[in-house]
């Protein structure tokens, strides 16, 4: 999949550092200071987060940060907004499942 080269909020994704991250346990690369999200869907990763009352699978849709569909749990902390949010070395990403960490075991 392309890389998304121009965000409508950040900008201009700087085509900086490759570094390592995980999502889910996994081992992936992206670009230091490129969305998360961006990363995630360069490596195939579609689905960000279940919904908690039908367990519906969600991803990025507005890519701007209004909406919550690409939230997860980012360095522990839950209801990040992945499209907006820039990535770093070493982050764990895992993906949420209802509206906070407590769902998660669900």
């Amino acid at each position: 999949m392309e890389r998304i080269t121009m965000h409508p909020i950040l900008g201009e994704s700087p085509e900086g550092k490759l570094v390592k991250f995980t999502c889910d346990g996994k081992t992936l690369e992206g670009y230091e200071g490129e969305p998360i999200a961006s990363a995630l869907r360069v490596n195939g990763i579609m689905v960000h987060r279940y919904t908690a009352k039908r367990h519906e699978p969600r991803g990025v849709f507005c890519a701007i940060g209004r909406c919550t569909d690409c939230v997860m749990i980012v360095d522990g902390i839950p209801n990040v907004r992945t499209c907006i949010t820039p990535l770093k070395a070493g982050m764990v990403v895992m993906t949420q499942y209802g509206v906070s960490a407590k769902e998660e075991s669900k």
